[in-house]
């Protein structure tokens, strides 16, 4: 007969593949059970966007696999998104919210804000509560991508607050002003607006808020990044060599604040625009590579008509394409909070 000592003893033997710790001392391993053969025990990942789930699934079933005795394996999978740790003086943490996402680059025209909604919305469909902050508070775009009327908020006296589609949560300063309506403000406004955004509007919990900012390192991006604890940053870039500049001018910046960078994404990946940029740009500034994302009809259809590509094709190969990048990012916010909780305790 099987007791618990050896199950947990076999699954010691387990690591996961981006933590690089077994997943008993991760606490990864819970409610265990042993009755007869039967090995039932709940197994928490570190988000529900794990891109290694069917990897450790593997594992532990191959390491228990060499235990006698045992007949059969139940594995209730779980998740549990923990929050970056909070710097004593350092910024403080939305409320409610376990991970900021910036999504940035520092110039115009390259498919920010659709990479920000769609990897938002691909980060729910994984089953993460998420919310996207639209930052940029002269040319708000989420209400379009979103399919959420400009200036549904302008009457009523409820204010500002989220409002749902496609399974995600979204605050836009377009929500509070019928279209077209030009916001002309200076740069101390804009980061106040930014700032009231984070921590003014009641998000509920989140696991994760993925911030669409402006183009540019000027004060939304500063604003954010000294007015809240952010997990990380993903640069967005089109293959050409004066796209690739400005991304890494916001590499720069995000450095200078402090902040982790996930990597760099390759936005438009097509024969008119080239390939293969933002890779160079990665491997030369020593920071990850994301993937590519390619130039197709279908995503901006889909932002012109407020059904994002991944929740109106959700089978299509550039859905895909946003899916794995958000697997990607979530690991990468994964991976930083336990390294900063081993620093901590160390």
């Amino acid at each position: 007969m099987v007791d618990q000592q050896q199950v947990l003893t076999a699954l010691r033997g387990v690591q996961d593949p981006e933590l690089h710790r077994d997943i008993v001392s991760l606490n990864m391993v819970r409610n265990l059970a042993v009755d007869g053969g039967l090995v039932s025990f709940e197994l928490v990942l570190t988000t529900p966007a794990c891109p290694l789930r069917e990897t450790i699934d593997h594992d532990v079933r191959d390491a228990l696999g060499a235990v006698g005795g045992i007949d059969d394996i139940a594995i209730d999978w779980g998740a549990e998104v923990r929050g970056a740790a909070v710097r004593e003086g350092g910024p403080k943490p939305i409320q409610g919210v376990k991970n900021v996402i910036a999504v940035a680059s520092n110039k115009g025209g390259v498919g920010k804000s659709t990479v920000a909604v769609n990897l938002a919305v691909a980060l729910g469909q994984l089953g993460a509560k998420v919310g996207v902050l639209d930052a940029d508070i002269t040319g708000p775009n989420v209400p379009t991508m979103l399919g959420i009327k400009g200036g549904i908020q302008s009457e009523g006296g409820q204010g500002l607050h989220p409002l749902e589609a496609h399974g995600i949560k979204a605050v836009s300063i377009g929500f509070v002003l019928p279209a077209g309506t030009p916001v002309v403000w200076r740069g101390p406004m804009i980061g106040s607006g930014v700032r009231q955004l984070m921590h003014d509007v009641d998000w509920g919990e989140l696991d994760y808020l993925i911030v669409d900012l402006p183009p540019g390192t000027s004060d939304a991006s500063m604003s954010m990044c000294q007015d809240a604890l952010i997990a990380g940053a993903v640069i967005v870039s089109t293959p050409q060599m004066v796209a690739l500049e400005d991304a890494k001018k916001a590499v720069g910046m995000f450095d200078r604040l402090g902040v982790p960078i996930f990597g760099i994404i390759e936005n438009m990946s097509s024969d008119v625009f080239g390939r293969g940029g933002a890779r160079d740009a990665a491997d030369e500034l020593g920071v990850e590579f994301l993937g590519e994302l390619p130039l197709d009809v279908h995503i901006r259809e889909g932002g012109d008509s407020g059904q994002p590509v991944v929740a109106a094709q959700p089978d299509s190969p550039v859905a895909k394409s946003f899916i794995e990048l958000a697997e990607q990012v979530a690991a990468r916010c994964s991976v930083l909070q336990y390294a900063g909780e081993a620093g901590a305790l160390a």
